[in-house]
């Protein structure tokens, strides 16, 4: 461990009896970094912060902490705070009672406790707050309260498992930026739990991704959304068309992919961070496409290289608008687009222009199965087949030439 990793986690286990919640986990936490686990409920990542924390034990493997082997030390020992979901304020106690607990249980002097106590209060904007009863206490007061007692005993790091989860949007959003503000003034180390993405996305220097247990790819935000390592990344961060291929070639910056049939026609792509190398020719592929980056054009407008698909479903979530449109037999296909003229000028039956830059495409190897999200509410096996048009472009736009999908539950 070097002196600016302050948690390492190396192939930690957790068993309960015959089910393994958590696999081989390694990683590491620098000094000051904000890390999240991100998953789907289930996946490991609340059990992953409370081994962490000492209030599981570790199966196999072993915690660091500042360099000093913790796996076997009680929790009350180990330089960690925590603030939990449900915020476990004492009822009966004051909120400075409650902010002050630790310092107190730590015997530090009455005094020292109160200064500490009101200094801390003042920093999660809480001033003045001591002698009120957490029932007195909206939400967010209550969540800043639970902060407030993991801060005010000088964690070596902070825990955070779900703790906005249970506030409301407006409000959570408005937490989301204070906490980046608290952790950006103390510069604490701190290690977020949750499985929401956008929380993750935009409060993260590093992201861990969970699934049953095992990690799936730790990356910074931007690089886990435009560079996935597997299709189940590329599906739980954001939405994703995911199109099959086998891998051709690769030259200098530049990978050549082909379609399933033979009979179709070569993808180029930008490398994007995928090594080629790794792959030999045959192997089969994927294609990562963003729904907002898929361009769609009014048939009347298209540039003459699109796919000619039809909307079959447009819906309206704020600041875009999400449309599935069908190709060859009924086959769908998600797409997403900003402002004014696509809300007024492409709707329901339209027959549209689809084209994507390759500029813009991942290359993920992976299984077939990827569940995605669209506008109805299902999801999607996507086995999607992409070649270039016979045309071409010079801007370096490809078409979507085949795409097989089939519905299934969205349990």
């Amino acid at each position: 461990m070097d002196a600016q990793t302050v948690v390492e986690l190396s192939g930690m286990t957790k068993r309960y009896g015959g089910v393994t919640a958590v696999r081989d986990l390694s990683f590491s936490v620098r000094r000051g970094e904000f890390f999240s686990i991100l998953g789907p409920s289930g996946c490991g990542k609340s059990t992953t912060l409370r081994t962490i924390a000492g209030f599981e034990s570790v199966s196999e493997g072993s915690i660091e902490l500042n360099g000093t082997n913790i796996t076997d030390t009680p929790a009350h020992q180990r330089e960690t705070g925590m603030v939990f979901q449900g915020y476990a304020l004492f009822p009966h106690k004051t909120v400075g009672e409650n902010v002050g607990f630790g310092l107190k249980m730590d015997g530090v002097p009455q005094s020292e406790r109160e200064n500490r106590v009101t200094d801390m209060l003042a920093t999660v904007n809480l001033d003045g707050f001591e002698q009120r009863m957490p029932s007195e206490l909206s939400g967010g007061q209550q969540q800043r309260v639970a902060l407030a007692r993991a801060l005010v005993i000088e964690p070596s790091v902070l825990l955070l498992d779900e703790p906005l989860a249970a506030l409301d949007l407006q409000l959570r959003q408005d937490m989301r930026l204070e906490l980046q503000r608290i952790q950006d003034r103390l510069d604490i180390t701190t290690i977020y739990v949750t499985h929401d993405q956008e929380e993750a996305l935009s409060m993260s220097d590093r992201i861990l991704v969970l699934d049953s247990g095992k990690s799936q790819q730790i990356d910074t935000p931007r690089q886990l959304y435009n560079n996935p390592n597997n299709q189940f990344v590329a599906d739980f961060i954001g939405e994703a068309n995911v199109l099959q291929t086998r891998f051709k070639s690769a030259d200098k910056n530049v990978i050549q992919l082909e379609p399933e049939f033979s009979s179709m026609e070569t993808v180029s792509v930008m490398e994007n961070g995928f090594e080629g190398s790794a792959f030999s020719q045959g192997e089969q592929v994927y294609l990562n496409i963003r729904p907002e980056d898929i361009d769609i054009h009014p048939l009347h407008e298209s540039p003459g290289d699109g796919l000619t698909a039809e909307i079959t479903n447009k819906t309206f979530i704020g600041k875009t608008t999400q449309f599935v449109a069908a190709v060859g037999d009924g086959q769908e296909i998600l797409a997403e687009a900003s402002g004014l003229a696509a809300q007024q000028s492409i709707d329901t039956g339209d027959m549209v222009s689809l084209t994507w830059s390759r500029d813009d495409c991942t290359v993920i190897g992976g299984h077939a199965w990827v569940l995605s999200n669209h506008a109805g509410g299902q999801r999607i096996h996507m086995n999607s087949l992409v070649s270039q048009s016979k045309h071409g472009s010079s801007d370096g736009h490809h078409t979507f030439h085949s795409y097989n999908s089939s519905l299934g539950s969205s349990g």
